[in-house]
């Protein structure tokens, strides 16, 4: 069972004034009582040591006057009161229902999916600036978030297209005989199938690693032997492109990270094979680390095609990549880089990219924190 609740049908205006007339009214009342039970008495003493007799004519006129001219104080400073706080109110009401009604309208907005609305500038005190701006930070993010979505499942259409064709036109072809199930229609069917298949496993795993559900199985391991692991690992694909691959641990002998080994291995497996599609024959890829104080820096760099600002902007995007990339490979998902920042940052570290301009090679950077 759920509770509607419908908005008050009282304004800003009525509120904030019965709230001040409340308060006058309290401050007049505390006032007369004070004015009518205390005041008399000590005014009444004050009269008879100045001289006057007990119940005297003259004095009781003069205690007459005392309380007229206290109600008439009282009164006359209530309702002064009481204009100038509707006076406050109406100014402070005119002040303050633009801005609240433009960021309720661009809250509005916000819910039917218009994710490119903000709210103007706003002149009226640092407490609904900071709210506006907080507001259009929020939506900025929405938008992006909304923008990296819809880029998201354009992609993820266009990776999916490709495998479906080739896999939807072999099955019509063996349907109506065109033709047979040899070896070479085995080998592209079950590349199409793996292909679908390793791509439903990274999204999961970017997925489950960027929700922070991600297990990690921390040990200590030697910088040096991870990046000889992963040199061992690819050497062989390095070998076949004419793409030379050096390994620099001269500045971590003997030092040890706490990390899970076999993730920091595919992590290091992602950027190596990253930098091998952007490096043609003939060039050179460097993995190296140094430390420094409480982090070690893990480096892969390459002297490849490099990346435009624009491309290091959304190099760490799912399904991001560039248009050269995209022409002289299609062996990646477009996640790779995706999967290792989050990698990393479940290990409390960070991954970064850089690069001097196209043609000029890049650079990504793991900072690891040390034992």
């Amino acid at each position: 069972m759920t509770t509607t609740h419908s908005p008050s049908s009282t304004g800003l205006a009525t509120r904030l004034l019965a709230g001040q007339a409340i308060v006058l009214v309290a401050g007049a009342l505390t006032v007369g009582l004070v004015a009518a039970v205390i005041g008399p008495p000590i005014f009444h003493q004050h009269l008879l040591e100045a001289g006057h007799q007990q119940n005297s004519p003259e004095l009781v006129h003069i205690e007459m006057a005392y309380r007229d001219s206290s109600l008439i104080s009282v009164g006359i400073g209530l309702l002064i009161s009481l204009l100038a706080a509707g006076a406050v109110t109406w100014f402070l009401t005119r002040r303050l229902r633009r801005p609240l009604e433009q960021v309720t309208h661009a809250a509005r907005e916000l819910t039917l999916g218009h994710y490119a609305t903000r709210v103007p500038a706003i002149a009226a005190g640092t407490e609904l600036e900071t709210l506006a701006a907080a507001f259009n930070t929020m939506a900025a993010r929405l938008d992006s978030v909304e923008d990296t979505r819809r880029r998201m499942l354009s992609d993820l259409a266009h990776e999916l297209r490709t495998p479906i064709a080739t896999i939807s036109a072999y099955h019509e072809g063996l349907h109506d005989g065109v033709t047979s199930l040899g070896p070479e229609s085995r080998a592209a069917l079950e590349e199409q199938t793996q292909r679908l298949a390793r791509l439903a496993d990274d999204i999961d795993e970017v997925s489950t690693a960027e929700e922070g559900r991600l297990a990690l199985d921390l040990r200590s391991h030697h910088v040096s032997h991870l990046l000889w692991a992963a040199h061992e690992g690819i050497r062989d694909r390095y070998a076949a492109k004419g793409v030379n691959l050096l390994v620099d641990d001269r500045s971590v002998a003997g030092l040890q990270v706490l990390v899970d080994r076999s993730r920091i291995g595919q992590v290091l497996t992602n950027l190596l094979n990253n930098a091998l599609r952007h490096t043609p024959a003939g060039g050179t890829v460097i993995i190296s680390a140094v430390s420094d104080r409480d982090h070690v820096s893990i480096t892969v760099s390459d002297n490849g095609d490099g990346m435009t600002p624009e491309q290091l902007e959304h190099a760490f995007e799912r399904f991001y990549r560039a248009d050269f990339a995209r022409t002289h490979d299609r062996t990646g998902s477009g996640i790779g880089l995706t999967i290792s920042r989050a990698i990393i940052n479940a290990h409390g570290g960070s991954l970064t990219a850089a690069s001097s301009g196209p043609d000029q090679g890049s650079t990504l950077t793991i900072n690891l924190p040390t034992p």
